[in-house]
């Protein structure tokens, strides 16, 4: 069986197609997908669908590219976090490269984030573009060893992949493993223990080889899960 570490099936190109996701889902053998929040005013939408589903499981969030939406408070992340379907806190982090300017909001966001995981003790799902020395300072500066989680769409070197394994974090490898070009990431990829390795999609975007350039689903991690195991012989 398979599991999709992270994935945006509540997102509208994907969440009017469920029926059929879920039948190639189960065609595929993948049991389970993390559904990942992003934005405080979606949320509600996407815990209703998880709850409708059985193999899906929620996180609560916001993403580090969300600049103008509602800001979460700990106490918000907090309540949210008690639902029996929410097994994460996130998506959070930084990205230097999608937003430019004083960041200093989206690295105060991913210290909520990181305090909000501490209060309830559940694993963090991390974001990083751009900005892996700081992602890992954060990281340290507050104390997100003490719950883990993943470093989510990973695309970093094997330094940064070091460093987050120290720190009792997952490396999660999406779509991008199976492209040509994505040499340098291959290369992380047949270093990572295997019981820090997992796999996602980030659907609906980053389909793998064969797929790519199409609308991407949970069913379809099974293809990153046989190119790493390809590069891996």
């Amino acid at each position: 069986m398979f599991v999709d570490s992270h994935c945006h099936v509540d997102f509208p190109a994907l969440v009017e197609q469920m029926p059929d996701i879920l039948q190639r889902m189960q065609t595929n053998r993948v049991s389970h997908a993390l559904c990942v929040s992003v934005n405080m005013p979606d949320w509600p939408a996407l815990i209703n669908l998880v709850e409708r589903h059985a193999p899906l499981w929620a996180s609560v969030g916001v993403h580090p590219d969300y600049e103008e939406t509602i800001e979460p408070t700990i106490e918000d992340l907090v309540s949210r976090s008690a639902h029996s379907r929410v097994v994460a806190i996130g998506e959070t982090g930084l990205d230097y490269f999608r937003l430019t300017g004083d960041l200093e909001w989206q690295r105060e966001r991913f210290r909520c984030h990181i305090r909000a995981a501490r209060a309830c003790q559940l694993p963090l799902i991390i974001h990083t573009r751009s900005a892996a020395a700081d992602t890992l300072r954060l990281m340290r500066e507050e104390g997100a060893e003490q719950v883990g989680g993943v470093m989510h769409c990973f695309t970093e070197s094997w330094e940064v992949a070091e460093a987050a394994i120290e720190m009792n974090f997952y490396i999660s490898f999406s779509g991008i493993v199976t492209f040509k070009t994505a040499t340098a990431l291959q290369e992380v990829a047949k270093r990572v223990p295997l019981n820090r390795l997992l796999i996602e999609t980030d659907s609906p975007y980053l389909a793998p080889v064969p797929h790519r350039g199409k609308l991407n689903d949970p069913s379809k991690v099974i293809h990153v899960a046989e190119k790493i195991a390809e590069l891996r012989d």
